[in-house]
């Protein structure tokens, strides 16, 4: 069985746009963020509930 010479060329729609790189990266640095500073969630949602949650989260991830 004869092998190819050349490696097939990767095909035109292979190559991934810079947005689809972009959102996942920015999203998670937008997460991260209100991770850090759950009186910015608090302010987002109107739910003090979930700043709460989040407030004691982070404190226990300190420790």
């Amino acid at each position: 069985m004869p092998v190819p010479a050349h490696p097939r060329p990767h095909p035109a729609g292979a190559r991934l746009p810079w947005w689809a790189l972009a959102l996942p990266v920015l999203a998670f640095v937008a997460l991260l963020l209100l991770l850090m500073n759950p009186s910015d969630a608090q302010a987002a949602s109107g739910d003090p509930a979930l700043a709460h949650i989040l407030e004691r989260a982070r404190q226990l991830a300190e420790h």
